[in-house]
């Protein structure tokens, strides 16, 4: 049995109360038997988490890639090297942008041009959604697997998302911030993630890029290395935003830290790096 001691945690999200509580539900879930060769462990135990290497998609060897940096605006993250942080500035060139797609980016690389902020959503509590939860650094990611379903936690704020291991999609699942995500196994190294149902609420990675409610994303999470790796392969289809599907990769490391930390979010955060930009999530009536 799986025991993580993490107390709960609430992120208010636009009115509306949406419990991101990996504690009490959670630490009774036990393990899922892991028949050899059938189904890859990704857990093990609470000292098991992964860490994501980057906050930007790695594009794939050929063909359709992800938003990336504007080549005449280098985007340079902190401690890289001793050069100067930048923002991110979008490559307005990327013909996998629909025109209304290009245009919402065009005002916020102006926005940044101008020297006004455009951090990721996550800094001010708000959910990165599907396919960006691949996206979040600085904090371990924790995969707990059960008969049912696998559930991915990012250790800050407590984002929950629920991969269900059931064999199709509901009808119109009702959009929300991770959307309805059906799982399955393959391989013995491979858990493969089918996503639709994504609220227009989030952008598809750290540029800001938008999406409609047609958004489907494929991942396909594959153990490497010597389990120390797992390997995520995407892929993007939006017919509403794209003009093609787009494939990306990603990368994280094993780590093992032992148990789950509590954390939380909107409590301090007042005025991230003494910008004032995306308000924090509100809720209009009490959980209790």
């Amino acid at each position: 049995m799986v025991k993580f001691r993490v107390a709960c945690a609430t992120s208010l999200l636009a009115g509306a109360s949406v419990a991101l509580c990996a504690g009490l539900a959670l630490a009774q879930a036990p393990s899922l038997p892991v028949p050899p060769g059938k189904i890859p462990n990704f857990g093990g135990d609470e000292s098991v988490s992964w860490l994501a290497y980057g906050n930007e998609y790695m594009p794939p060897d050929s063909g359709p890639h992800p938003v990336t940096p504007d080549p005449a605006h280098p985007y340079i993250q902190s401690g890289r090297g001793g050069r100067q942080p930048t923002l991110r500035v979008a490559d307005l060139n990327n013909p996998i942008l629909q025109p209304w797609v290009k245009d919402e980016l065009k005002k916020t690389n102006d926005k940044v041009l101008a020297g006004k902020p455009a951090f990721p959503p996550q800094v001010r509590c708000w959910p990165l959604g599907v396919p960006a939860f691949v996206l979040y650094t600085a904090q371990p990611t924790y995969i707990i697997q059960t008969p049912k379903e696998v559930l991915m936690i990012w250790q800050s704020d407590m984002m929950v998302r629920h991969i269900y291991l059931t064999d199709k999609h509901t009808p119109n699942p009702k959009p929300s911030w991770f959307g309805e995500s059906i799982g399955h196994y393959e391989n013995g190294d491979t858990l493969v993630v089918d996503t639709i149902g994504l609220n227009t609420k989030t952008f598809v990675d750290n540029y800001r890029t938008p999406h409609t409610d047609k958004l489907h994303v494929v991942e396909r999470y594959r153990l490497m290395n010597a389990e120390t790796r797992i390997e995520v392969s995407l892929t993007v289809e939006d017919p509403g935003a794209f003009t093609t599907p787009w494939q990306a990769k990603q990368l994280y490391a094993r780590l093992e830290v032992g148990a789950m930390a509590e954390s939380t979010c909107a409590e301090g955060n007042i005025n991230y790096f003494n910008f004032d930009f995306d308000p924090l999530p509100q809720q209009d009536h009490p959980d209790f």
